[in-house]
């Protein structure tokens, strides 16, 4: 599977890196945008389960890396009860 690594600034200025076992996450997620942290959120949970489920099909089971993934985001989201997440790169 093509693997994507998606680079974003928290409010804080925080760069945390996500990982994604397929390039779906770049249709929820463009270099260079901002997201409300709430929105941003939503869309890891819609763009990594997507991203599971593609390896589901392909291997028979979902990715564990895209889970870790999601709830390090869920974790740091927490930390922010608003601002903006900047989507600063997407890259393989």
């Amino acid at each position: 599977m093509p693997e994507r690594y998606v680079s974003v600034r928290w409010p804080d200025g925080h760069v945390q890196q996500i990982y994604s076992p397929s390039t779906v996450v770049e249709d929820y997620f463009a270099a260079g945008e901002r997201v409300p942290v709430d929105e941003f959120v939503a869309r890891s949970r819609a763009a990594l389960g997507a991203a599971s489920e593609r390896v589901r099909a392909a291997y028979g089971y979902p990715c564990g890396r895209a889970a870790a993934a999601l709830a390090d985001v869920t974790a740091t989201a927490e930390r922010y009860a608003g601002g903006a997440v900047t989507v600063e790169r997407i890259e393989p």
